[in-house]
C-alpha cells in the first residue's frame, strides 16, 4: 500500500467523520467511493465498514442521551439478516460490478437523501424493520446505510436531533455485522486485509475528524455541510461508476 494511498484514504475518512459529526451522516457517502477506488471495491467497502464502528461508537459517546434505543433494537436485528445475502453477493460479483454497485447506490442515495420531495407520515413497525434490513444490506455492499435510514426518518417525521444520534450505534453494529458476515462467508478473507497499522491510523483520524467536526458546530450550517458531502460523494460514485462500466469494455 502506497504513501499516496493511504493518504488519499485518511483525507476521505477524516472528511467523512467530520461530516458524521456534523450531520449525523457522512461516513459511508465519502468515503465508501474512495476507498473503492484506492483499494479496490470489496476492500475498501471493507475498511469503510470498519471506520463506521470507530465513529459511530465514539460519536454516540458524546450523544448518547438522545438516542432511540427502541428504534435501535428494532433495526438490530433486521440489519443482520441484510447484511447476509448482500456478504455472499460480494463475495460473488466481479470487481467492476463492485464498482458499478456501489456508484449507482452512491447516486441514487444522494437523489433520494437529498432530491426527494415531501413525503407521507408513516409510522409503522414493518416500516422501520424495512430500513433495517434495506440499510443492513446496503452497508454491507456499497458502505452506504445512510439513504435507507434517511429516507425511512422522512417516513416517520423523525426528528433530526434523536435521529442522527441514534444513527450511532446503528452504523456501528452494522458495520460490526458487514466486517463479520463478510470474514464469515470469504467475501474477505485475512490475507486481503490491509496492514495492521492502517486500523490504528483510522481510529486516530476518526478521532480527529470528530473533533473537528465538534468544534466546526458552531461556525458551518448544516446546509453547508451537505453540499460538501454531496458534492464530494457525488464525485466518487460517478468515478467509481465510470471505473467499473470501463472494465467491462
Amino acid at each position: 500500500m502506497t504513501v499516496g494511498i493511504v493518504l488519499a484514504a485518511v483525507a476521505a475518512i477524516l472528511v467523512g467523520s467530520m461530516l458524521q459529526r456534523l450531520s449525523g451522516t457522512g461516513v459511508g457517502l465519502v468515503v465508501a467511493p474512495v476507498l473503492a477506488l484506492l483499494m479496490g471495491p470489496a476492500l475498501g467497502v471493507f475498511v469503510t465498514n470498519s471506520t463506521t464502528v470507530v465513529s459511530g461508537f465514539l460519536i454516540m459517546l458524546a450523544v448518547i442521551r438522545d438516542v432511540d434505543w427502541q428504534r435501535y433494537l428494532l433495526f438490530l436485528p433486521m440489519a443482520l439478516l441484510g447484511a447476509v445475502p448482500a456478504a455472499f453477493m460480494v463475495r460473488e460479483l466481479d470487481p467492476a460490478w463492485l464498482n458499478i454497485v456501489i456508484g449507482t447506490v452512491v447516486l441514487i442515495a444522494l437523489a433520494l437523501t437529498f432530491g426527494t420531495p415531501s413525503v407521507p407520515r408513516i409510522r409503522s413497525p414493518f416500516l422501520t424493520a424495512a430500513a433495517g434490513a434495506v440499510g443492513g444490506f446496503l452497508n454491507t455492499s456499497a458502505g452506504v446505510a445512510a439513504p435507507a435510514m434517511v429516507m425511512y426518518s422522512r417516513f416517520a417525521r423523525w426528528d433530526q436531533r434523536s435521529f442522527a444520534a441514534t444513527m450511532q450505534p446503528t452504523f456501528m453494529t452494522m458495520g460490526i455485522f458487514s466486517v463479520a458476515t463478510k470474514l464469515m462467508v470469504g467475501a474477505t478473507t485475512f490475507d486481503q486485509l490491509p496492514p495492521w497499522w492502517l486500523f490504528p491510523v483510522i481510529v486516530v483520524t476518526v478521532v480527529v475528524g470528530i473533533r473537528l467536526g465538534a468544534w466546526l458546530a458552531g461556525k458551518v450550517s448544516l446546509g453547508t455541510a451537505r453540499t460538501v458531502a454531496i458534492t464530494l460523494a457525488g464525485l466518487g460514485g460517478a468515478v467509481a461508476l465510470v471505473r467499473g462500466l470501463l472494465a467491462l469494455v
